[in-house]
């Protein structure tokens, strides 16, 4: 178990910040000012996942960010190039609609949805954040949308029928 999780964690992660917050806390002798990151981390092949770090620096705030987001990586279910079915993504007042796309058509997404799905390696995919703005829950949002996917076999297999009667 613990050399696969080596061998995944040498793999070519890539990471992209999707947002940096100044935190201040009011002491006695001043203000005391720390950073929280929020970081996508994922291999462009169905693994993605997402961390946060606080710390006084931003870089070590962003390094913490990405260790987590390692720790936290989801397997995503992709059909060629996009999704196999819609899905809503529902966490606290953060709700993203992620619908498949044809081929070619490309990402159609904001900011935090974008750096999830394109880091995990979907290159054709529609979406509307439906609910709050806040990245964080945008994220977490998108990543329990992208869990709750089922690929046709799963599907198929749940519900005792081929993969040829369920999609006619």
């Amino acid at each position: 178990m613990s050399q696969n999780k080596q061998d995944f964690q040498t793999n070519e992660i890539e990471d992209r910040v999707v947002a940096i917050n100044r935190v201040t806390k009011v002491v006695k002798g001043g203000r005391r000012m720390n950073f929280a990151a929020l970081v996508v981390v994922g291999d462009r092949n169905g693994r993605v996942g997402f961390g946060t770090g606080k710390a006084a620096e931003v870089p070590e705030a962003i390094r913490k960010a990405i260790e987590d987001g390692k720790k936290n990586m989801i397997e995503v279910p992709i059909q060629g190039t996009t999704i196999p079915h819609e899905m809503i993504g529902k966490f606290n007042g953060g709700h993203v609609l992620l619908k498949p796309a044809a081929p070619g058509s490309g990402v159609a997404a904001g900011g935090p949805v974008r750096a999830v799905v394109e880091l995990a390696g979907i290159a054709d995919i529609t979406s509307k954040n439906l609910g709050s703005s806040a990245p964080i829950n945008v994220v977490r949002a998108t990543v329990e949308g992208l869990k709750q996917l089922k690929r046709p076999e799963e599907v198929a297999k749940l519900r005792g029928k081929s993969v040829e009667e369920l999609l006619g």
